[in-house]
């Protein structure tokens, strides 16, 4: 019985070592088109007239007070009150951004003609052209850069796991 139990002990001695190991593979291509962006803000007109020693001769100041229009601007005629005297004179106008339509956008995703007004700032967006990415079953990477505002990332990942 003791040989036997001998024997067993060896047999068991004699095991081959067990672990689990897991192989995981993973890619992916991500390929990015930057939109356009018109971030824009319409001014007002704005009039303004100051001054001493002076005296209008024909009074002007802004036109059209029409919503949607442009104001537009009539000069007024200035005189001195006291001819010989000192005098001071400040006359200022901005005309302000009328109302625009939308923008118009291109089947590309771009805009045709970005409306802009007196306080604007535009990104012109990216345009796709030859722009692709593949990944075969070897890992084997293909990326091709598109035009300007775009973006080409191949990832592909190995992972072993021994347990």
């Amino acid at each position: 019985m003791k040989k036997a139990l001998i024997a067993f002990g060896m047999l068991l001695m004699a095991a081959p070592a067990h672990a689990d190991i897991t192989h995981k593979l993973s890619s992916s291509v991500q390929l990015t088109v930057d939109s356009p962006v018109v971030q824009t803000n319409r001014i007002g007109s704005t009039y303004s007239v100051s001054g001493s020693n002076i005296t209008p001769s024909t009074v002007g100041g802004l036109g059209s007070l029409t919503a949607g229009s442009a104001v537009g601007y009539n000069p007024t005629t200035y005189g001195l009150t006291t001819d010989g005297s000192a005098y001071t004179f400040t006359e200022s106008f901005i005309e302000g951004d009328v109302t625009t339509t939308a923008q118009t956008t291109l089947s590309t995703g771009q805009f045709a003609a970005p409306v802009l007004q007196g306080n604007s700032s535009t990104y012109s967006g990216g345009t796709a052209g030859a722009l692709a990415g593949t990944i075969d079953s070897a890992g084997t990477m293909a990326l091709t850069a598109g035009g300007a505002g775009t973006s080409a990332t191949g990832q592909f990942v190995s992972e072993i796991t021994i347990r």
